[in-house]
C-alpha cells in the first residue's frame, strides 16, 4: 500500500454497480478506486497496468469471468501481493469454492453493508483472508463433498504445524491461535508463514481450503466456524 491509502480496482459488468461500489469504498478517505473495468479480460489489463492493492471482482461477467480472471492474477508472479475480493449476488457453494481455489482472498455478497465492505477491503489489503462463517462452511462442504480426502500435503508438516493448520482452517486468527496454544502472537505468525511456504499456498484462504481437503477440518468437528 502507498502509505495508509488502499488502492482498489473494481471489475464488474454493470456500470451502476461500479459507481455504487466506488462511492461506498471511498467514503472514509483511506480507500481510493484507481480504475474500473467491465469484464475479466479488461480487468486483468487494468490490474497489470495499475497494480492496485485490492481488486473488487464480480464472478459472472462476459468475455472472461471473475473466477478465471482471479486465477490468472494469482498465477502471475509479477502480481504477487494483489488481493482479490470477490463480490457477487450468488452464494452457491460451487462458486465460493471455485473463487477461493482460484486465489481469491475473500468473498462477499453484494448486499453487504457499506461498513462491512470497507472493512473487508482493509482486511484483505492487510494480507488476511476474509472468510465469514457462512463462506467457510460453504468451502468446507464443496471441498469434502464427492471428493477423496488427500492427506499427502500433510507429510511435510510437523505435529505442531498440522495443529496450526487445523486451527487456521477452523477460522481462528493468529492471536486466537496464540491464545489457544499458549504461544506468543509473533510465534503464531511465524508458524502460519512457514505453512504458506511449505504448502506453496498464496495466502491464508488457500490454507483454509487445504485444511478441509486434507481432512484436518470436517463437518461436525469442534471449531469456531459453524
Amino acid at each position: 500500500m502507498t502509505g495508509s491509502m488502499i488502492r482498489a480496482v473494481i471489475v464488474d459488468d454493470q456500470e451502476l454497480v461500479r459507481t455504487g461500489l466506488r462511492s461506498l469504498a471511498e467514503r472514509d478517505g483511506d480507500i481510493v478506486v484507481i480504475g474500473e473495468a467491465s469484464d475479466g479480460r479488461s480487468g486483468l489489463a487494468r490490474v497489470r497496468e495499475l497494480r492496485p492493492d485490492v481488486v473488487l471482482m464480480d464472478i459472472r461477467m462476459p468475455v472472461v469471468d471473475g473466477i478465471e480472471a482471479t486465477r490468472q492474477i494469482a498465477r502471475d508472479a509479477s502480481l504477487n501481493g494483489i488481493r482479490v475480493l470477490m463480490l457477487t449476488t450468488f452464494d452457491e457453494d460451487e462458486n465460493v469454492h471455485a473463487a477461493i481455489r482460484a486465489g481469491a482472498a475473500g468473498y462477499l455478497l453484494k448486499d453487504v453493508s457499506p461498513g462491512d465492505l470497507r472493512a473487508a477491503i482493509r482486511t484483505v489489503a492487510g494480507g488476511d483472508a476474509l472468510l465469514s462463517p457462512a463462506v467457510t462452511a460453504a468451502v468446507m462442504r464443496a471441498a469434502v463433498t464427492g471428493t477423496m480426502v488427500d492427506t499427502a500435503p500433510l507429510a511435510a508438516l510437523t505435529t505442531r504445524e498440522r495443529e496450526i493448520l487445523e486451527l487456521v482452517g477452523s477460522g481462528l486468527t493468529n492471536d486466537e491461535i496464540a491464545t489457544r496454544l499458549f504461544l506468543s502472537p509473533a510465534t503464531a505468525r511465524t508458524y502460519v508463514s512457514r505453512l504458506l511456504t511449505k504448502l506453496d499456498a498464496r495466502d491464508r484462504a488457500a490454507l483454509v481450503v487445504l485444511a478441509y481437503e486434507t481432512g484436518l477440518v470436517r463437518p461436525g468437528t469442534d471449531s469456531s466456524i459453524q
